[in-house]
C-alpha cells in the first residue's frame, strides 16, 4: 500500500500556522499622538495594560522575537503607540498596536493624564481596531485604571470588538490560584475572553496566537466552516 505524504500546508496544525504568522511581525511605525497613526485597511489588535503587566514581554513571546517590542527596565517609559505589521510574503494582513503602559507612579501626572486621553481616544475612535488584549497581573487583579479602560471600550465590545483579558505571569500561581483568577477575571471581562499566560513557561502562547489569527482572518474561518 502506497502512502501519499501530506502537503506541507496540510500537515501544519492551526497552532503552527498561527505561530508562523505571528513570527512575521515587523516594526511598522511609532506615533506620539493619534494624528501620526497611518490609516489602515487591515485588522488592528491593540495590547494595553499597566506598565508592569509584562506587555512588551508578551508581544516578544508571541512573535518569537526577543527585541521586537522594547521592554524598558523603567516601567512607563514608552510614551508612543508602536505598530507592528503581520503577514507572509511581505503582504500585511494585520497590525499589532503596542500602547503605552499606564499607572506607573514615576511618570509625571500631566503625562499620565495626556496618555489616558490619547488611549481613550484611540480605543473609541480607531476605525481599524478589531481586537483589544488587556494584560493584567493576576496577583493584583484588575485595577481601577483597568476598570476605567473596560468601561471605555464596553460600547465597542457590545458592537463586536474582540476582547481578551490576558492574565500574565501565571507561572507564579498554583493551579487553585489560577482557577480563582480566571473566575474573577471572567466576571469583570464583560463578555470578553480570559486566558492564563506565562512568557517564562510559554503557557497559553499557542492559544493566544490562534485567537489573534482568528480575529484577523474571519473570512478564512468562514471558508473553512
Amino acid at each position: 500500500m502506497t502512502h501519499t505524504p501530506a502537503s506541507p500546508a496540510a500537515a501544519k496544525s492551526p497552532a503552527a500556522i498561527a505561530m508562523g504568522w505571528m513570527h512575521t511581525a515587523k516594526f511598522l511605525t511609532t506615533a506620539p499622538t493619534l494624528e501620526f497613526l497611518p490609516t489602515l485597511d487591515v485588522p488592528e489588535i491593540a495590547f494595553v495594560g499597566r506598565s508592569n503587566a509584562g506587555k512588551s514581554t508578551c508581544i516578544n513571546t508571541l512573535t518569537q522575537q526577543k527585541r521586537l517590542a522594547f521592554a524598558s527596565k523603567t516601567p512607563g517609559r514608552t510614551q508612543s503607540i508602536n505598530l507592528f505589521s503581520l503577514g507572509k510574503q511581505g503582504v500585511t494582513d494585520a497590525v499589532l498596536a503596542d500602547l503605552p503602559g499606564y499607572g506607573y507612579a514615576a511618570v509625571p501626572k500631566q503625562d499620565k493624564l495626556r496618555w489616558q486621553q490619547v488611549m481613550a481616544n484611540y480605543l473609541v475612535t480607531r476605525e481599524s481596531l478589531t481586537g483589544v488584549v488587556l494584560l493584567c497581573d493576576p496577583r493584583h487583579g484588575l485595577t481601577e485604571l483597568d476598570e476605567i479602560l473596560l468601561e471605555v471600550i464596553r460600547p465597542r465590545v457590545e458592537d463586536g470588538l474582540k476582547f481578551l483579558v490576558l492574565l500574565t505571569k501565571s507561572d507564579k500561581l498554583n493551579r487553585e490560584e489560577g482557577t480563582k483568577a480566571l473566575s474573577i477575571a471572567r466576571l469583570n471581562a464583560g463578555g470578553g475572553e480570559v486566558k492564563l499566560f506565562s512568557a517564562l513557561k510559554k503557557k497559553g502562547v499557542e492559544d493566544v496566537a490562534q485567537l489573534m489569527w482568528k480575529w484577523a482572518h474571519p473570512d478564512a474561518l468562514a471558508t473553512d466552516a
